[in-house]
């Protein structure tokens, strides 16, 4: 790879799945920021949340961001659903949003093999409503801060790799 390439989107559009399928197609390492967010702390996401709130989480992860700047080249990078919100985001690599509709979302997770753990680890989809307006705000702040954007929707897995081989090679 020629630098870092960072996927972004809201939670469920399967940016962790695309990254390790990327990873062991291409022979490249891939992270995950909330892997390395919950490494740290050495708490799930969900502890982290209730115990110290949002606030600090989102200083976990500028203090992540920094780190990944700092020190990582040539990696994958799937980022949590608010990552996008660090001040470096485009100086860690090029971002690629994952894009798709809220409803094509939430029934990807609603029909996944593991549905109950996916929804389960994202506690914010427990009120539809909510999720919904989250991400009204969130698209079109993914799109300003994306380099480039691939909609997910109506394709296969390779589809998706090959787009972002392109950009990543």
């Amino acid at each position: 790879m020629k630098s870092n390439i960072l996927l972004i989107g809201f939670m469920g559009v399967g940016k962790g799945t695309t990254a390790r399928a990327f990873a062991k197609k291409y022979n490249v390492y891939n992270i995950d920021t909330d892997d390395l967010i919950e490494s740290k702390e050495n708490k799930k996401i969900t502890k982290i949340f209730k115990k110290h709130g949002e606030e600090y989480f989102r200083e976990l992860e500028q203090e992540t961001a920094n780190w990944l700047e700092k020190n990582v080249t040539n990696t994958l990078i799937s980022c949590g659903g608010g990552f996008y919100k660090v001040n470096n985001l485009n100086k860690i690599g090029t971002v690629i949003l994952l894009d798709a509709s809220f409803d094509w979302i939430y029934n990807r997770l609603k029909s996944a093999k593991n549905a109950k753990s996916k929804l389960a680890k994202r506690p914010l989809f427990k009120d539809l409503k909510k999720a919904k307006d989250l991400y009204k705000q969130r698209v079109k702040d993914y799109k300003k801060v994306a380099d480039v954007i691939i909609n997910v929707e109506d394709k296969s897995d390779d589809e998706i790799l090959e787009e972002i081989a392109k950009v990543a090679f």
